[in-house]
């Protein structure tokens, strides 16, 4: 059962629209369906919402501690919760899919993304659920880091919210433990 929803994203409007806040994103349009809104929490440093999902109270957290330090708001949610590494699912840019493409699994490592590399880090664990959010390879010559904090081009902004649709239908089964179905549905 999924307890914590964690959108990775960079604060400030300069970041708002960009590929690397693909978590901020879709949580924003999650949060769209129901009636809830971001409430700013100085202790866990991030912006929080409470909704339910199937009849269970979900937290949502998009971290104000820029990507690079995620770890530090996720792990502060986590213990004053007493939530599980296992009960968390976190949702990023992945450079490795094409743009729309989303995948669901359970734990591995960070792959060189600086977010979950913090996230593992500070909670000592890797055994959370990531949904990764498939925002493509720059052209070849272009720097990742310039790329990632680009805006998305009409026709990916499309695909994304295609992806984010497709998450968000499958959001009932996630929270409340059927992973591997949504899983078979998203993959």
């Amino acid at each position: 059962m999924i307890k914590l929803i964690v959108g990775l994203g960079n604060p400030g409007q300069q970041y708002e629209k960009t590929r690397h806040n693909a978590g901020f994103l879709f949580l924003d349009y999650l949060l769209e369906g129901f009636s809830a809104a971001w409430s700013k929490e100085s202790k866990f440093q991030g912006l929080v919402a409470n909704i339910f999902v199937g009849g269970s109270k979900v937290l949502l957290l998009k971290p104000q501690t820029f990507m690079n330090r995620s770890g530090v708001s996720v792990a502060s949610v986590a213990r004053f919760y007493k939530i599980a590494s296992h009960e968390i699912l976190v949702v990023h840019d992945e450079l490795d899919f094409d743009v729309g493409v989303i995948k669901l699994k359970m734990g591995g490592g960070h792959a060189g993304h600086n977010g979950l590399r913090d996230i593992i880090a500070n909670l000592g664990a890797k055994d959370f659920y990531r949904a990764r959010l498939g925002i493509a390879r720059p052209a070849s010559g272009r720097p990742v880091a310039d790329y990632v904090l680009s805006n998305y081009s009409k026709p990916d902004r499309e695909k994304l919210l295609y992806a984010f649709d497709a998450l968000r239908t499958q959001m009932d089964s996630i929270v409340l433990g059927d992973v591997s179905a949504a899983m078979s549905q998203i993959n």
